[in-house]
């Protein structure tokens, strides 16, 4: 009974990249939720902090999170914490010698590291803290190059870089146990891509939205708008097959000009595929299709595990889909054989309605729909995100583009199957369709960013789909 209250008494600290804040916490109670698991949150959380300190989980739980995790950099077992020193000190003789012995007896190895956040100490001052920590009873050895047991002093010297204080805001002591993998963002560089276009995915962002969709090991994901795949490649590592379709030609057969600096056109084999083989996946590749996203070719009937998707915005790729000159009836479900599609735009409201609605019927219930819904910040409120009856949101992430627009990285789950009164009030219920007065997007960006030019006597990055 003793072990098992000491057991579940014990914390555990994430040490967390400060990019992408919004995206952290969404990141983590979904990689927690994979194993049917939730935190509380004790001391010092701040959802802005560069340390969180969080209860109710075992090590295995925590050693899962970092295993998918590419927001946050570390995990410890939290043994002390305080606002001093002192406290610190004060803090550590309490944490039960029981927990501390099988890694400190005389057989072990061990190495104590320093880290500051927003303060760079001399070598001198580390070695000092080091020191100071001698009334831990350590009996082991220690070992710089190959450590059994790693351990951490972070100190925490707030957020502002132009106010850094003498004394650290907080600090911590405990147990490493695990990186998170942020080497993922560096090997899997869009810059050392294969196939790539000009909307081609962020690395970091492409698993962000992987883990927000808890997407797994023999997963089958879906993206509607897969351009040159990122989605996919970031979806695969975690060992999902994956599927796509697009409505250009030339990006799901690799074909046209290049956006290669000093290439005009694109080789042989840059493709999607030749993306999988880069990192080892192809064999959880299934296909892309050729296929207009408004006109689903699906059965309807639950397919998908997770749909992960960046529709396009109308700034560098343009929002089309298939259509006639001819007026169609309502009723009219298919095309006569002599037909000739033309292009047609494609608002964005309408984007998204069809998104939601194709996501209720293709999702496996508790399956997760993960897209990004850029907004006019002036005009932005919670209102707008489109709604279904089927879907219920998880999340809702800002990542900033300019100082007038942004885009929401959305995450909704599958509760119940549709029926036809769900997609009735899809259509007809106005707090399901609140996006209409935003498919003005691309002409308030382009105005918002004349406007800064001219004010600036500058240009700027065109940074959205």
């Amino acid at each position: 009974m003793a072990a098992n209250m000491s057991r579940s008494c014990r914390q555990y600290l994430l040490h967390l990249a400060q990019d992408n804040l919004d995206f952290r916490l969404p990141e983590i109670e979904s990689l927690l939720a994979l194993g049917r698991k939730s935190f509380n949150t004790n001391v010092n959380f701040k959802e802005t902090a560069p340390f969180w300190c969080l209860d109710g989980l075992c090590e295995e739980d925590v050693k899962a999170v970092m295993a998918r995790s590419v927001c946050a950099k570390s995990a410890y077992e939290l043994w002390g914490h305080g606002r001093t020193h002192s406290e610190l000190k004060t803090s550590l003789l309490k944490f039960p010698t029981e927990n501390m012995r099988p890694f400190m007896h005389q057989h072990s190895t061990y190495r104590i590291n320093v880290y500051t956040f927003n303060k760079t100490l001399e070598f001198a001052d580390r070695i000092k803290r080091i020191d100071a920590m001698e009334y831990l009873p350590f009996e082991g050895t220690v070992s710089l190059k190959s450590p059994q047991h790693v351990f951490c002093l972070l100190e925490d010297y707030g957020t502002d870089p132009n106010n850094i204080p003498e004394d650290p805001e907080y600090v911590y002591f405990g147990r490493w146990i695990a990186d998170g993998q942020r080497e993922l963002i560096q090997s899997h560089s869009v810059k050392n891509r294969h196939f790539i276009g000009n909307t081609s995915m962020d690395a970091g962002l492409s698993f962000i939205m992987a883990n927000h969709a808890k997407v797994k090991q023999n997963d089958v994901v879906f993206d509607p708008f897969v351009g040159t795949g990122s989605l996919l490649v970031a979806c695969s590592q975690f060992g999902a097959y994956v599927f796509g379709t697009d409505i250009d030609y030339n990006i799901i057969h690799g074909k046209g000009r290049s956006c290669r600096k000093n290439q005009k056109w694109r080789g042989p084999d840059e493709n999607i595929r030749a993306n999988l083989r880069q990192y080892g996946t192809e064999k959880l590749y299934l296909d892309v299709m050729l296929s207009d996203a408004s006109k689903p070719v699906w059965r309807k009937t639950a397919l998908f595990d997770a749909i992960i998707t960046d529709p396009p915005y109308g700034i560098r790729e343009s929002t089309r889909r298939t259509g006639s000159h001819k007026d169609m009836k309502p009723g009219d479900a298919v095309y006569a054989e002599s037909h000739v599609p033309v292009s047609q735009a494609y608002h964005l409201s309408d984007i998204f309605k069809d998104l939601l609605s194709f996501s209720a019927h293709h999702l496996v219930l508790g399956g997760r729909l993960v897209y990004w819904l850029p907004v006019y910040r002036p005009d932005y409120s919670e209102e707008i995100v489109p709604l279904h009856p089927c879907l219920q949101l998880i999340s809702n992430c800002e990542q900033v583009l300019s100082s007038h627009t942004s885009r929401r990285l959305i995450t909704m789950e599958k509760v119940k199957e549709p029926e036809d009164m769900d997609n009735q009030a899809h259509l007809l219920d106005p707090r399901f369709s609140p996006y209409e007065g935003h498919n003005a997007f691309r002409q308030k960006y382009f105005s918002g960013l004349k406007k800064r030019d001219t004010k600036e006597d500058g240009t700027s990055e065109v940074n959205g789909q």
